[in-house]
């Protein structure tokens, strides 16, 4: 086994024990909120009922259902059983609608709201950043204070100002959700435009954060290789300054670019404080609703499928710097 497959099997080796303290935790800690969800749905259902032999037994019914009246390790065996199969469970709170199928309709709209944030606000914030570095003076003055104060609002904060704002104010935008709640969903212009009207304020909440975020660190980035001393050598040699600017930028672009492949990987599990401010129907606002219901199986496949893709996001990422990164490459060797 040469040294990069052992380093790859070192790695899987503890991404694999991490999923599985990660599917642990899932299950135990949703069951930890004081609570029972049993008790929740049968008191709705039972309103009118005068019968407590009737509750009792529609209160026993449901407990048997879910599974919840046996012990808890049982609990999670049968749980991790049905993980190997493919089913993560039924929802309490939407019953009997499964788990898979609530996370299928939500992730698209997780995916369409950040995957265009997070690379829009990853351009334009390294954009500004190099400019601000590059051209120095008054518009490094201008910038690096703005990005400053807009990167230390929280997502959440900036989008309760842009809904107050923009939505509840001025009226320009709806003020929740995805699209109008009197429209079906189709491909007509009409639901389209619905779509992007609902989804603006979410958008910008984002970006605006996340311009902030990547203008200062490629900003300090850049300022570091600037200064560095290849630089002044290539000057005293006499090349050419927009040669040497590619190369600086080319080298600050390196942990932006590790940055970006970690937003992108964490994308289901970021910024959901966002949509619930807006209820725009992602992952958090589904997260949002299971906690409220103590729905178990929808808290649990909510984090879960958080948990998996940080996971594999960083494990590809171990893997590309295994084989791009001389200083791992070097610990790689030394280790054989």
């Amino acid at each position: 086994m040469n040294a990069y497959s052992r380093y790859f099997v070192k790695k899987l080796f503890w991404y694999v024990l991490t999923l599985a303290i990660a599917i642990a935790l899932n299950f135990f800690l949703p069951r930890m909120i004081e609570g029972n969800p049993v008790s929740m749905i049968v008191s709705q259902m039972s309103q009118g009922m005068t019968d407590s032999d009737t509750i009792k037994r529609v209160y026993e019914t449901f407990m048997a259902e879910f599974g919840i009246d046996k012990p808890i390790w049982m609990q999670f065996l049968i749980y991790v059983k049905n993980l190997f199969t493919g089913d993560w469970g039924t929802s309490f709170g939407l019953y009997p609608k499964k788990v898979t199928d609530i996370l299928a309709s939500a992730v698209p709209w997780t995916v369409g709201l950040q995957l265009p944030a997070i690379l829009v606000g990853w351009i334009l914030g390294n954009v500004l950043g190099a400019v601000a570095a590059y051209k120095k003076g008054v518009f490094d003055k201008a910038i690096f204070p703005v990005a400053l104060f807009i990167n230390s609002i929280p997502f959440f904060t900036l989008a309760i100002i842009m809904l107050y704002l923009f939505a509840l104010t001025l009226g320009w935008f709806p003020l929740s959700g995805g699209y109008d709640f009197q429209m079906v969903p189709s491909l007509s212009f009409e639901f389209i435009g619905s779509v992007l009207r609902h989804h603006t304020l979410p958008f910008l909440s984002i970006v605006l954060v996340t311009i902030g975020g990547q203008a200062i660190g490629m900003r300090e980035m850049s300022i570091y290789e600037l200064n560095a001393d290849y630089v002044l050598y290539a000057k005293l040699l006499g090349i050419r300054d927009s040669k040497i600017a590619r190369y600086v930028f080319r080298n600050a672009m390196l942990p932006q670019i590790t940055g970006l492949a970690l937003s992108l990987g964490t994308m289901v599990g970021g910024s959901l404080i966002c949509e619930i401010v807006f209820s725009y129907p992602g992952l958090g606002t589904w997260m949002f609703t299971a906690i409220r219901q103590l729905d178990y199986p929808l808290i649990s496949g909510c984090t879960l499928l958080i948990a998996i893709t940080v996971l594999l996001a960083n494990f590809t990422i171990d893997m590309v710097y295994g084989l791009i990164d001389p200083r791992i490459k070097a610990s790689q060797m030394e280790e054989q």
